[in-house]
């Protein structure tokens, strides 16, 4: 029962998109566009915002969203690969904040970070390295060498993991039946 459960659960959904609210959104793409995102559309057109101009959200999605009625915004969807999901980035302008908050940190509960795969980690870092994307460190090995990953940040902090991983070094394990 809980095997058909699942199934069910699996096929009402798919991936959609990640949103990462920026604080400036030009120079995120241009970030974003150095990990290998294209600009899909130049605004998210269900929420009525362009990458071009503020626009005010309208009220009933600014509610949905939780947000203040009058925030005003730009935005872009990008995309890796053309594949899902993709990365919706957010400008929120004319929003009072007393002291913008940080990015969450691997230490935080909640999504402290997103990952990208890599086939050829140590290429992708010397590439990003020398285009001035700054890394938490270097590249680490990680256990019996299944895998290595760096971590850089975007404009704003957000933590993006990149990973190259070795599945012919993971140990053998039985698949969990459904």
């Amino acid at each position: 029962m809980i095997a058909i459960e699942r199934n069910l659960v699996t096929q009402r959904f798919r991936w959609g998109h990640i949103n990462i609210n920026v604080t400036d959104l030009d120079a995120s793409i241009q970030f974003y566009q150095k990990l290998g995102f294209d600009l899909f559309i130049s605004g998210i057109p269900y929420l009525d915002l362009t990458a071009e101009e503020a626009r005010k959200l309208p009220t009933n999605t600014a509610r949905a969203l939780n947000l203040p009625s009058d925030t005003k915004g730009r935005a872009c969807i990008m995309q890796l690969d053309r594949h899902l999901p993709k990365l919706d980035l957010t400008e929120l302008s004319e929003l009072e904040q007393p002291e913008q908050p940080k990015p969450l940190q691997n230490t935080d509960l909640g999504i402290a970070r997103i990952c990208l795969a890599s086939n050829d980690l140590l290429t992708d870092y010397q590439h990003l390295l020398a285009q001035g994307v700054e890394f938490l460190s270097p590249p680490t090995t990680c256990t019996s060498r299944m895998a290595e990953v760096v971590i850089c940040q975007d404009p704003d902090g957000t933590l993006i993991e990149l990973l190259q991983v070795h599945m012919e070094r993971w140990p053998r394990v039985k698949p969990v039946s459904t």
